[in-house]
Parts: C-alpha cells; structure tokens; sequence
C-alpha cells in the first residue's frame, strides 16, 4: 500500500508521513524491509525504497521462519510479519523508522503457511494460506489476535497481496482458482468479490502497489515453472490484469513499495526495482545480506 503524503522526517518512513497532501512528496524517503526465507532464517534487511544500494541488517523476526506470504502489512509506523512454517499463526511487529528485532503482536486466526496481507494506513488484513481462504483482520496500531474478516472465492495458498487506501486484492495462488483476483473493502469484513484475472496462473509472487496501480511480480507454478512476469491492474477499475514487464531474474519474492516504485526482492539476494506507474522490464537495485531463497521472504512498506 502507498499514498501520497509530506514527510517530515527525510530518510525515515513509516510512521514519519504526517499529511495527506493530494500533491507530490517533498522527497520519496520510505523504507522498506524483508524478513525471513529458504534456508530458514530469522534475519530483517531494511533498504531506502527512494535510493538504490545493498540492504542492511535491521534485526531479528522471533524466530526463523520460511513459508510466509509474499506481503505483510504496515501503517505508517509498524510492519508486521505473519505465518511461516508449516503452519504458525504468529504475528511479528516491528517499528519500522528504527531497528531492532521483532516482537510477537498476536496469532492469526488460522495457522496456515504462505498467508499475504494488504493494509490501509488503519487495519491489516492476511488471506489465503495452504488449503485456506480464510481472511483475517488486526488493528496494526494494536496488538493482540486476528478478526474473522471473511472468506476468498477460492484457496489462494501463496497469493500475492496489495492494496490502495481503501481496497485490498489477493491474486493467484497454488490452489484453489489460480488466475482469480478476489478485492475487499479494508475498512469493512465480508467475503472477496471477483476483480479478474491474472495473465496467467501462479503463486509465491508479491504485489506492490503506489496507491492507484498494483502490481504483481514473479512467481512459480508450484511445479518446476520459474516466472518474472510482471502484471499490472488499476485498483479502483475492475477488469483483467495487463502485462507490464519482465524481472531480472525468475522465481517467488516478496514485495515493498512506496508511492512511486515497487521492490521485489527474494529469488536469492537480488533486489528489483520498477517505477509503477510506468511499464518496462524491473531494474536492479541492490542485494540483501543474504540469500532468501524460493517463496520463504515476506516484505512491507512504510507507506
């Protein structure tokens, strides 16, 4: 999730985004973190979203964890990480302008592997998982266990995540529908709505999103198939996804995003960066410290 805000912190984000501006920020400073990963690791990197570089250790989850969703969910001062395993319900929370490790928020309502989450700048909610469509809700402001939002269309196991002010999508998944994009309404529970289709069908790719476009990156087909599609959609439009460019490289990543890029980083230690609201192939940007392997990396944003 992004939004478009003054920041009055430079080089500090989450948490630091004070006004809803309807303008262009003073300066794009959000930082975005990725925790976790194959071979199973506690380790958070955190990156500058607005700059290019190799990322640096920001601490520990609260225990090392692969099979997360691609996305976690963030406000604008906590992150937060959920699921892992074969099937731990715990929810991890840090306070993303510092470093430090993470510390336990509460459980899902399901103990399910590979659960992503979208966020408003209020409430997070987690969906899909192995054999699930279960969608949970949190407070991030808070700590404590997931709500009952409501259920997807289909058992999304590792779909990828990502949201606008007020609509989250869930696209794709090992299971269930494979192709379909469900959105809710956040601020609301009930049961997903049919968006449309991916371009074609995969799990463990992460969505990104600057606050009206969203994208989803990367992927597997849960067999032997390594993907770096990248696809796009409007957030507030119905309607099919549309091509928007290739990674550099092919498999499961997670995702972060500001207001204008999207960062896909996992798949080994590579980062990519693209400019949403444009298309074209990913660039670049950095490495983590360490290799996050196939589908175990989860990422959020400080937007």
């Amino acid at each position: 999730m992004s939004f478009i805000y003054l920041q009055n912190y430079l080089g500090l984000s989450n948490g630091l985004n004070i006004i809803n501006a309807g303008a262009a920020p003073l300066i794009e400073s959000t930082r975005g973190l990725f925790a976790g990963g194959n071979p199973t690791t506690n380790i958070i990197n955190y990156i500058t979203i607005a700059s290019t570089g190799n990322a640096t250790d920001f601490g520990d989850l609260s225990v090392a964890r692969l099979y997360m969703g691609q996305n976690g969910m963030s406000d604008r001062t906590r992150g937060c990480f959920q699921g892992g395993g074969t099937g731990d319900p715990t929810i991890d929370y840090v306070t993303i302008a510092t470093t430090g490790n993470a510390t336990d928020f509460g459980d899902l309502t399901v103990g399910v592997r590979h659960q992503s989450g979208c966020a408003d700048s209020t409430r997070g909610v987690a969906g899909g998982g192995n054999s699930s469509n279960v969608l949970g809700y949190i407070t991030i402001a808070t700590t404590g266990n997931a709500t009952d939002f409501g259920d997807l269309i289909g058992g999304q196991n590792a779909c990828g995540a990502l949201a606008d002010s007020t609509r989250g999508l869930f696209a794709g998944g090992h299971g269930g529908t494979l192709v379909a994009i469900d959105y809710i309404t956040i601020a609301t529970t009930g049961n997903g709505t049919d968006f449309g289709d991916l371009s074609f069908s995969r799990g463990t790719h992460a969505g990104v999103s600057d606050g009206t476009r969203g994208c989803w990156g990367g992927g597997t087909d849960a067999a032997t198939a390594d993907f770096n599609v990248i696809d796009y959609v409007t957030i507030q439009t119905l309607g099919n996804a549309t091509d928007f460019g290739d990674l550099t490289r092919v498999g499961s990543v997670a995702g972060a995003s500001s207001d204008t890029r999207g960062l896909f980083g996992g798949a080994s230690n590579v980062i990519d960066y693209i400019t949403i609201a444009t298309t074209g192939n990913a660039t670049d940007f950095g490495d983590l410290t360490y290799a996050a392997g196939s589908a175990h990396t989860i990422g959020v944003d400080g937007s």
